[in-house]
């Protein structure tokens, strides 16, 4: 089987693209692109981070619910946004659990704490824990654990297939990752507004009934992953059994939102049938 509904990336107004679709047991549904090409993955450098500071807690480095960052915060808060970092800066503005602030300062405070607790860089730790033992060689993550992943879709696509299927943690803790902390939180998704809930996991942000969104109209609530401002997405839907990745060179804007979400329906359309 080969997913002609990812050509319509060939449709989108970028300079370079490349998809992929993958089932939990890896089976490559079908690749369309240059997907070996390096992209710059911005936010989507996010999950692979996160997965990495739960490989930490199986092995004991760190506690979900220890404290880390602002008084009061937790590595929790932190990977859940609601720490009450700001954005880009590490400067507080609300209590922590009380607002879900998408913040770049939390991850980067993340990073921080895990180097400290392993004695381990953190680009070093997350290359130990993931990317090695995935086979992700054309992966990196040097500078901010927020933000500055590169990555190909072949290897984003190791990556969804674990997370569907975890052999690197517990299947529990992945399940505790895709699960939604502090509910009935509101907040900010960026690019797509105010969300009330704004459901995450730990980590990944949960579709759940927001609306707007860069997934699907028909993807299900279950639907959990990451999008990034240099044009890239993974989405994993439980419930259509797989995972999807999109890279670009484009930043983020107009095109995207008119573009993702027919994409990614005519991807789970193509599955249903």
């Amino acid at each position: 089987m080969s997913l002609q509904s990812l050509a319509l990336i060939e449709n989108w107004p970028v300079p370079a693209a490349a998809a992929a679709v993958v089932r939990a047991d890896g089976t490559v549904l079908g690749m369309h692109g240059p997907v070996d090409h390096r992209f710059p993955l911005a936010s989507v450098t996010k999950p692979l981070a996160a997965y990495a500071v739960l490989v930490a807690y199986e092995e004991g480095a760190v506690e979900l619910d220890e404290p880390a960052g602002p008084p009061g915060a937790t590595v929790r808060h932190l990977l859940a946004h609601t720490s009450g970092l700001a954005f880009d800066e590490h400067r507080v503005t609300s209590a922590p659990g009380e607002r879900r602030l998408y913040s770049n300062a939390g991850f980067e405070v993340l990073g921080d704490h895990v180097a400290k607790a392993t004695d381990i860089r953190f680009f070093e730790y997350v290359r130990q824990a993931l990317l090695e033992p995935l086979g992700m060689d054309s992966t990196s993550l040097d500078g901010s654990p927020a933000k500055d992943g590169v990555s190909t879709v072949a290897d984003l696509v190791r990556f969804a297939a674990e997370v569907q299927a975890p052999r690197l943690l517990d299947p529990r803790t992945v399940a505790d990752a895709m699960t939604v902390q502090y509910p009935g939180t509101k907040g900010v998704l960026p690019g797509y507004g105010h969300q009330n809930p704004n459901d995450w996991g730990l980590g990944f942000e949960i579709r759940d009934s927001k609306s707007p969104h860069w997934t699907g109209g028909s993807s299900s609530p279950r639907t959990f992953g990451h999008f990034g401002q240099s044009g890239t997405f993974l989405w994993i839907d439980p419930d259509a059994g797989a995972a999807c990745v999109a890279l670009t060179d484009r930043a983020f804007g107009p095109w995207a939102v008119e573009a993702w979400t027919p994409f990614t329906d005519a991807v789970l359309a193509e599955l249903r049938g």
